[in-house]
């Protein structure tokens, strides 16, 4: 079971290859102003076909900081679970959890998935927190998330964590299964049983491509781009929680299999890009931090695309391009 709304970017791997041949030679004798990265996002920002939030400064904080509806609310989608699994690991770190930890994934836990509702499906589950939190960042499975926000008390929980690490613009309140029913107004069995009722109603799975006004305007699970950018500051900066938990998410953010064409579309080959996506309806997100080369530092980035009816591959482009523009600015316009 493959859904468009749930399948890995890692697909439109060849038009992230046509976006790097595409996109022009940037050098130190064209570093770009502020004021020109700036227009070029506010520029690039509507060939998303949508509406585009962008957040980004350097993680060591010097230097100007790029913002385009910074403080507006957008949609997670799956970005959300950069949070979850925070909350998790600041369990590991009080003890309370261990990453070893075998946790049962009950039959009624299973929501469309990519890999364990997709291939796990006997009864007898059991996945440590490692591997559950290794499936939810890295495949965006949505049973996993699932099940590591009922680990962390669910979303309020989440929600608590960020409230007392000083995160106002961010907020948990659904999980997949949640959201994914509210989304296309299906009961908890039609979801449990998807195959079935996309059968009976050939329009629902379309529905999962393109806008939704009930749900773009939703104020639930919705992030601005500054507050998603703190959260990232924290987590890489180790503010937030132990160096080896820092150390285990930054380890899965990197090894990522989404959105290849996303913030890593036009980047230069073998750039290290920790990060996580999120797609769904008129949503197209990527989230993370991008190392640039020689040591010239990391930079926190994310940008968010709601509202948007165009293809994917489209909205994919506009975020590659702005990462691209982003990134130029602050390799050739080093910290003082």
């Amino acid at each position: 079971m493959r859904h468009s709304w749930l399948k890995s970017s890692a697909q439109h791997l060849a038009v992230g290859a046509v976006l790097i041949a595409m996109h022009a030679t940037v050098n130190a004798q064209s570093a770009p102003s502020t004021a020109a990265v700036q227009a070029q996002v506010e520029r690039l920002a509507p060939t998303s076909g949508g509406e585009v939030g962008v957040a980004a400064w350097r993680l060591d904080g010097k230097g100007p900081r790029i913002l385009l509806n910074g403080s507006e609310a957008f949609p997670m989608a799956s970005t959300f679970k950069v949070a979850v699994a925070s909350t998790i690991l600041a369990g590991v770190d009080s003890g309370r959890l261990k990453l070893d930890q075998m946790v049962p994934v009950e039959p009624d836990m299973l929501v469309p998935s990519d890999v364990i509702a997709d291939n796990l499906i006997h009864p007898g589950i059991s996945l440590s927190v490692y591997n559950l939190l290794e499936l939810m960042l890295t495949h965006s499975d949505n049973t996993a998330t699932d099940v590591l926000q009922k680990l962390a008390g669910g979303g309020e929980a989440v929600t608590a964590w960020l409230r007392k690490h000083g995160i106002e613009g961010q907020r948990i309140d659904r999980d997949t299964h949640g959201l994914l029913r509210d989304f296309f107004g299906v009961s908890a069995r039609g979801l449990k049983g998807w195959e079935e009722a996309a059968k009976a109603n050939p329009q629902l799975e379309a529905r999962g491509d393109h806008p939704l006004p009930s749900f773009d305007n939703d104020p639930r699970d919705t992030s601005t781009p500054e507050a998603m950018g703190q959260l990232l500051t924290l987590i890489y900066s180790g503010k937030a929680l132990s160096p080896a938990s820092t150390e285990v998410i930054r380890g899965i953010m990197e090894r990522c299999r989404t959105g290849a064409a996303r913030l890593k579309g036009l980047l230069p080959a073998g750039t290290v890009v920790a990060h996580k996506t999120g797609t769904i309806g008129g949503t197209v997100n990527d989230v993370g931090v991008m190392t640039l080369p020689g040591g010239a530092g990391q930079v926190v980035i994310a940008v968010f695309v709601k509202k948007s009816d165009l293809p994917y591959e489209k909205r994919e482009r506009a975020i590659a391009e702005i990462a691209r523009s982003v990134y130029d600015f602050y390799l050739f316009n080093p910290a003082s």
